[in-house]
């Protein structure tokens, strides 16, 4: 379950072995039944293209364009299902095994193809969503909540610190807002794992949609980013909280308070927050508090630094939407906002915007994938209006992907050091 999928070391035997039972599946003794073959691969070919066209430009199933690798991967692992089941007729009983045999391994082909498009799961683990972290350890980190973001000062700095920080997962009551958040997965720095930790910035990391708490660590790496960026500081880097705004893997509550999803805006910026403020030590300064999401978790990051410049300064956001939204706007009223127009309109970042500016003092970093045109029009837009507002903004745009998590680790690393100056951690 831990076997990496995603390296070539794995991938290049598992083609190896799909391309050669595809071309025995294909020669057969009659040229007859190798053309019926041929035609049966390229007809489930066609097929997986239709059902990507069918779910993706028709229906927008997705909400995002899916690539043309995607669609290939799709287009072959129907194709060789295709060709394995048209070797279970009129063949001996060693094809038909064969052709059952290889089945799976054509759609474990077409899985790890995608997958390595997307960029989304190590191993097995991550694709079932086993959070591979344990309970939480504080160590010496206690609640404390401390005026501006001079880290250094304390702490008297006397302590080893690690090379490494550690991840743990962490249960956040819902105490005011009776949401139905899932285990919070949090990592500690370096310099949080001493005998006199100081205080630390505070990054909440929000996942997509679907999507869990642990996908902005398996997926994302984003404890190994703090990692190398902790390695070049001291130790130092902030403590990064990834709560859960979903509520499950296929909601979307928007980061909003609402009769049908739930309060997921109170969960996050009460609940979550009061535990971070009675557990560990932290600043009130709003300079040391950011949000870093994707996608949903993106626009809600967007949301949060527009929308409450009070308690964050900071926003990085990897594909983000213009606005908390169910795809259509009169659904999103409906059923997000209680069908108050008013309120939908009040959530939008861009009125957020209007309504705060100019900022005093804050940083936001947008990104989305060059291949993603959806989401890079959005990118700019949002660059545009916070640029407009005061925002000290940034644009990145991830060369060569779309709308996935390769795009998520490249504005992480390219993004971050401005979010980390806006929090007093340096370059």
């Amino acid at each position: 379950m831990t076997l990496r999928i995603d390296r070539l070391s794995f991938l290049i035997p598992l083609y190896l072995v799909a391309a050669a039972l595809a071309l025995y599946l294909l020669i057969r003794p009659t040229w007859r039944r190798t053309l019926a073959g041929l035609i049966a691969a390229v007809a489930g070919g066609f097929v997986g293209w239709f059902v990507v066209w069918l779910v993706d430009d028709v229906m927008d199933v997705f909400g995002v364009a899916l690539t043309p690798v995607t669609t290939l991967w799709t287009a072959l692992g129907f194709g060789g299902v295709s060709l394995a089941i048209a070797n279970l007729f009129r063949s001996r009983w060693w094809r038909k095994l064969i052709a059952a045999v290889s089945i799976p391994v054509f759609l474990a082909s077409a899985f790890c193809g995608i997958n390595v498009d997307f960029g989304a799961y190590r191993n097995l683990n991550d694709a079932l969503g086993v959070v591979p972290y344990r309970g939480l350890q504080l160590h010496s980190e206690h609640g404390e909540v401390v005026s501006g973001t001079n880290w250094r000062a304390t702490t008297s700095g006397s302590a080893t610190v690690p090379a490494k920080g550690e991840v743990g997962t962490v249960r956040i009551a819902a105490t005011q807002s009776r949401f139905p958040a899932r285990e919070a997965v949090v990592y500690l720095p370096p310099v949080a794992l001493t005998a006199d930790p100081p205080a630390l910035p505070v990054l909440y990391a929000l996942s997509g949609q679907p999507g869990a708490p642990a996908d902005m660590f398996t997926a994302g790496g984003i404890a190994a980013s703090m990692d190398a960026f902790a390695a070049k500081h001291g130790g130092y880097a902030p403590i990064v909280v990834a709560a859960d705004q979903l509520g499950g893997p296929g909601r979307n509550p928007m980061c909003v308070d609402s009769r049908t999803f739930g309060n997921s805006a109170t969960y996050l910026l009460t609940d979550v927050r009061d535990w971070v403020r009675s557990h560990l030590r932290v600043s009130s300064d709003p300079a040391g508090w950011g949000v870093f999401g994707y996608s949903q978790g993106a626009t809600c990051a967007v949301q949060f630094a527009t929308g409450r410049p009070d308690l964050f300064g900071s926003a990085l956001a990897s594909s983000s939407e213009l606005g908390p939204t169910l795809g259509n706007e009169e659904l999103t009223i409906q059923t997000g906002f209680d069908g108050s127009k008013a309120a939908y309109e009040k959530a939008q970042p861009a009125a957020a915007l209007a309504a705060h500016a100019p900022y005093r003092d804050s940083t936001m970093v947008f990104g989305a994938g060059q291949n993603d045109a959806k989401y890079t029009a959005f990118a700019h837009k949002l660059y545009d209006d916070a640029t407009a507002a005061g925002v000290k903004a940034q644009l990145l745009i991830s060369p060569g992907t779309a709308h996935d998590w390769k795009t998520v680790r490249y504005v992480l690393a390219h993004g971050f050091p401005a979010i980390a100056r806006q929090m007093g951690l340096g370059s």
